[in-house]
């Protein structure tokens, strides 16, 4: 009923999962990292462990992990885990389709079945993991088999990675002295928590604008209010949010403040204030407000009680193919500030915005005319021209500021939109250049018009390939070991050019000061950032006066 009204293409709070809507912070990067390492060399067989509160998105990542296997990699993914040993053995077998016949019911039949799958795809060179969701249900009993099944091995490799994920209450349980033998094989921990106030704000935009939004309803009050009452659980975020823009829309309010964030968490969150006067009736609620009024009147004498009681929430109007313009609308729309009605006044005038952003860009790495086209480089081909490489990136303006190297920012305001030149930044203050034309805006004020998105260039030696990972060789590793040099200090040329694990754990903490997720393989975003190391080339304005 509210897409219209707010300019959306579809419900951008919706709890089906989707992949189009999936926001990974950083805690999740790092969470999905340590899934992908413990199933690779870093498992050597054992379990890794993955726990988080209720929504925070365990199953999220889990389906992420699925789309990321290896081709060789065959999963067996057990969701219900509410199962007697042999039951579990059962639905493992079944999640691998093998054939258990007669043996079902069997403890001994269904390990043997399970182990000469397991020498037969060991011989195939395939790896076997195993996935247990909700793993805090598992009995004692169950988990000691589970446990049972590392022992599965050859007299050099596991045959079968485990993966437990689960609510905190898993930690718990392992704690128990029973289960110790379990807990000393788990080679990995990771545990997810909520989104912290800066991530829920980009959650939310991320929704916002995959949803088709132009812009966010929510004010800056509202996003603050709907990250105090969800806590930062994604799950509870979206259900607060869904709910919030319905009241928006009943109300007929463009902005949506802390008050209406507030009331749609009371009637969506349990435990709330309005269930527990519920609880006593409505004849205990009067006498409450009855009492509450008798006591202003007896304190604050020149108060007065108003009239009535404020109406209930009104039910959302029927939708009737077009959104209400009415005037109390308008009324409520945002005041715009300054920097706002420039961006949205040089959007709706600049009509070649894209290419004065990619021109200017272009010429602080002084690319010239012959080496590429204007036209050309604003394809953002992985690969602009020998030597320019580019990057479609998406990431917060703090770690855009990192990076330290001017980037272009496509910017949408109400029915506006442009490319404005990233050039500098100074404490709560970014400066912009947009079609010819410099100026300050703050962060948070540039966060309202911005998704997100950005495009980068920077120089890369054109023997420098596009990606690397353990086990490359070559120029383009000693490239990565000289820059990485900058960073910590290791020396450039130590040892022979090849990319080994020590390498690899390099990587992976540029990667996590960068923000990148720290999987230890040089893709585009580790290449761009690694380049940032290098003081030639054009760098972020500080101190923008």
């Amino acid at each position: 009923m509210y897409l219209e009204f707010y300019g959306l293409k579809e419900a951008p709070f919706s709890i089906t999962p989707d992949p189009r809507y999936v926001f990974l912070s950083e805690r999740h990067r790092d969470a999905l990292a340590h899934l992908l390492y413990g199933i690779g060399k870093g498992g050597s067989g054992g379990f890794v462990q993955l726990t988080g509160e209720v929504g925070t998105g365990k199953t999220t990542l889990c389906r992420l992990l699925l789309e990321q296997l290896p081709e060789n990699t065959r999963v067996a993914l057990v969701l219900n885990p509410r199962l007697s040993p042999i039951e579990l053995l059962e639905s493992i077998c079944d999640e691998l389709k093998l054939d258990i016949g007669d043996r079902k019911g069997s403890l001994k039949g269904l390990v043997d079945t399970l182990n000469a799958y397991l020498l037969d795809a060991y011989a195939q060179g395939l790896r076997v993991v195993l996935i247990i969701d909700e793993a805090q249900n598992l009995s004692t009993d169950s988990l000691e088999q589970v446990r049972l099944l590392t022992n599965l091995e050859t007299p050099t490799q596991k045959l079968l990675q485990i993966i437990l994920l689960g609510q905190p209450e898993l930690r718990d349980k392992l704690d128990d002295p029973e289960l110790r033998q379990l807990a000393q094989r788990i080679t990995a921990r990771y545990h997810l928590t909520p989104l912290d106030r800066d991530e829920t704000e980009a959650y939310v935009r991320h929704r916002l604008a995959v949803a088709g939004a132009l812009r966010s309803p929510f004010s800056r009050l509202g996003l603050r209010a709907l990250y105090k009452r969800s806590g930062g659980v994604p799950r509870l975020i979206n259900i607060i949010g869904d709910r919030a823009l319905m009241a928006g829309y009943a109300r007929e309010q463009a902005a949506i403040g802390e008050r209406l964030v507030d009331r749609a968490a009371d009637e969506t969150l349990p435990g709330t204030t309005r269930y527990r006067v519920r609880h006593y009736g409505p004849w205990a609620a009067a006498a409450c407000l009855v009492i509450a009024f008798g006591a202003a009147a007896y304190f604050f004498p020149q108060w007065k009680p108003p009239p009535a009681i404020a109406p209930p929430l009104p039910t959302a109007p029927a939708a009737t193919g077009s959104a209400p313009t009415t005037a109390a609308a308008e009324a409520a729309r945002p005041e715009e500030n300054p920097a706002q009605r420039k961006l949205a006044a040089l959007a709706e005038t600049s009509a070649d915005s894209e290419l004065t952003a990619w021109t200017q860009l272009l010429a602080r790495w002084q690319a010239t005319s012959a080496e590429t086209s204007v036209r050309d480089a604003a394809h953002c081909r992985a690969v602009v021209f020998p030597g320019m490489n580019c990057l479609r990136g998406h990431g917060a303006i703090a770690q855009l500021v990192r990076f330290d190297r001017p980037l272009i920012l496509p910017i949408k305001w109400r029915n506006a939109s442009a490319y404005a030149l990233l050039q500098g930044v100074s404490g709560d203050q970014v400066q912009l250049n947009l079609a010819g034309e410099s100026f300050r805006v703050g962060k948070g004020d540039l966060s309202s018009v911005w998704d997100g998105e950005f495009f980068a260039l920077w120089r890369l030696p054109a023997d420098v390939p596009t990606q690397l990972h353990n086990g490359d060789a070559g120029p383009g590793v000693a490239w990565v070991k000289a820059e990485l040099a900058r960073m910590d200090g290791g020396a450039a040329d130590a040892g022979p050019a090849f990319f080994d694990d020590a390498l690899a754990e390099r990587v992976r903490k540029l990667q996590t000061a960068y923000g990148i997720k720290p999987d230890g393989i040089v893709g585009p975003e580790t290449l761009f950032a690694l380049s940032a190391l290098d003081p030639a080339g054009p760098h972020l304005i500080r101190g923008v006066q």
